[in-house]
């Protein structure tokens, strides 16, 4: 199999496996309870709340106009994991719905605890699409237009989206309770949460810059004590014009405070800047 292919395929797989995810949380969790959803999917579920017509299809028919935009403004190769992922959605929403009908799949549907409805919204639309943006895909609609207008005006790809799924979920208040769009905007924070922790990461860190006149003892105590490894930069001191040597490291969360009594140990007035590390990768970390 060409590397090219293969390479294609690492980032194919889990785009069609976390629209097949978000699909299922649209269907199981958010469609059952009458909850809502920001961009071009929102506007979709207000179809089917107002005339029943399936988001399968109401997704695909909004998506294509911005299809052709993006593909004629952004070009062929920034769209073509954003069509994968949006194909895919709508084919999973078809599946859904079909499983649905048959009755091969009951939607969790609540009359009482909404907050547990909401909670498992979030969390599957969450998991689904920060598996889809971690490698590479989107969903299209509200996406494309952010893009279209940051190439274009130099508008933040992330206010834009903001206000597009603010004016979907305002809208939404004229037909559904109110209860409802607030229950909504639970499940978009917990979504977004979870969101940057699959996108960011899950081997969040910390980094250390370590400014002391002992570089070198500190650099082999942090590399004896803890089997962590360090760079040494080169600096001078802006007052005392004083070359020394800072000490740079990243370390697991948990090996925080061994590291500062470590530091402390050496040099009781070294200067620490500590900083948060969203994704690490290499020895000691994850694999690339």
């Amino acid at each position: 199999m060409p590397e090219s292919l293969k390479a294609h395929l690492k980032n194919i797989v889990p785009i069609l496996l976390g629209t097949a995810i978000y699909a299922f949380g649209i269907h199981y969790f958010v469609i059952s309870n009458e909850l809502m959803e920001g961009g071009v999917t929102g506007v979709a579920l207000l179809l089917s709340y107002i005339f029943g017509l399936p988001p399968s299809l109401t997704t695909l028919g909004l998506n294509i106009p911005l299809f052709y935009l993006g593909w004629r403004i952004l070009g062929k190769a920034s769209m073509g994991y954003t069509v994968l992922g949006t194909l895919s959605v709508s084919f999973f929403l078809w599946v859904m719905e079909r499983l649905i009908k048959e009755g091969w799949l009951v939607p969790f549907r609540t009359e009482h605890d909404f907050f547990l409805a909401t909670a498992y919204a979030g969390f599957t639309l969450g998991l689904g699409l920060g598996i889809v943006f971690r490698y590479g895909g989107t969903t299209g609609g509200s996406d494309i237009l952010a893009r279209v207008a940051h190439k274009l005006k130099g508008w933040s790809i992330g206010q834009v989206i903001l206000i597009m799924d603010v004016v979907v979920i305002g809208a939404s208040l004229f037909f559904l309770p109110k209860e409802k769009i607030l229950y909504t905007f639970v499940a978009v924070f917990i979504a977004s949460k979870l969101i940057d922790i699959l996108i960011e990461g899950a081997y969040a860190a910390k980094s250390f810059m370590i400014v002391t006149d002992h570089a070198d003892e500190v650099s082999a105590a942090i590399t004896k004590e803890l089997d962590r490894g360090a760079t040494l930069f080169p600096a001078v001191g802006a007052y005392s014009k004083q070359p020394k040597n800072v000490v740079y490291c990243v370390v697991a969360r948990s090996e925080m405070k061994r590291l500062k009594d470590l530091v402390r140990s050496i040099d009781p007035l070294a200067f620490l800047i500590i900083t948060e590390v969203h994704d690490v990768v290499g020895e000691g970390f994850k694999p690339n």
